[in-house]
């Protein structure tokens, strides 16, 4: 039997999710392939990953080739730290001016312009780069960045410009949680071997819950190869939320609703799950 094909988020977010993997010995069991998100799900759709982590947006216009996973996500509740607007001039400012999105995202793009909009009523123009802040900021009045080069700006915040967390913003706006991306298996795979997904997610589950029993010992090694201190990278992990509960539930159709209704998806899809 060929071990299921299993996608790795490489920024620093998804580390809780996977440490428990290594630390108890799961990796035997899966190929792990590594990418950004938006990679990943071009990867699962295309049938080259079983499973993987997918940004939310991809789950709502793919909804009917996929099945989600129980119990996991890379959500917030409030500020999210890693995913930032930068911008030259207050976030209400920005009508008519341009932003640089990066390359590595499609759900905090969307999230983006709806609170632009929904929030603020600011409609700029946009285009997608590289996430380099300097590169980007020579081009354009703003800059979204996400995972590890976003976390540089809140741990060092820029002199002379606006950062914004996105999370905060979508707290502020809703009221709910933000569910960023989400562990989705190809509908067919799924269909083909229920077992098998069911023992992938309940291993992620448990590596979940190790990890947050182990934090300190997570963020001690992982500040040995990071440019941020454990302390940081502690707070950071405990800020980030891992479930789909209830309220992420709510919190994900609020995203898709506004979304739809702002023409940046064709239709509010189901949340599917696998049964666990």
């Amino acid at each position: 039997m060929m071990r299921p094909r299993v996608g790795h988020i490489q920024f620093i977010n998804c580390l809780p999710l996977y440490y428990g993997l290594v630390k108890n010995g799961v990796l035997w069991n899966v190929e792990l392939i590594k990418d950004t998100a938006r990679e990943l799900s071009c990867h699962l759709l295309a049938g080259r990953l079983d499973i993987s982590p997918i940004p939310s947006i991809e789950y709502s216009r793919h909804w009917r080739e996929l099945t989600l996973l129980p119990d996991l996500s890379v959500s917030c509740d409030g500020p999210v730290t890693s995913i930032f607007l930068v911008s030259k001039v207050p976030i209400q400012d920005l009508n008519n001016k341009v932003i640089a999105l990066t390359n590595t995202s499609r759900t905090s793009q969307v999230l983006l312009k709806i609170i632009l909009e929904d929030r603020y009523q600011v409609r700029p123009e946009f285009f997608e780069c590289p996430p380099n802040l300097g590169s980007m900021l020579r081009e354009a009045d703003a800059a979204l960045l996400i995972g590890d080069p976003a976390l540089y700006i809140h741990c060092y915040p820029p002199e002379g410009l606006f950062a914004y967390d996105l999370g905060s913003e979508w707290k502020k706006l809703t009221g709910c949680k933000m569910v960023f991306a989400v562990w989705a298996a190809r509908q067919s795979f799924a269909e083909e071997d229920p077992e098998l997904v069911r023992e992938v997610q309940r291993s992620f589950s448990h590596s979940m819950s190790y990890s947050l029993a182990h934090v300190d010992q997570l963020s001690n090694e992982a500040a040995r190869w990071e440019a941020f201190s454990a302390d940081f990278l502690k707070e950071y992990f405990t800020t980030l939320q891992f479930g789909l509960d209830a309220e992420h539930q709510q919190g994900l159709r609020e995203y898709f609703r506004r979304a739809h209704a702002l023409g940046y998806i064709a239709e509010i899809p189901q949340l599917t799950f696998l049964e666990v």
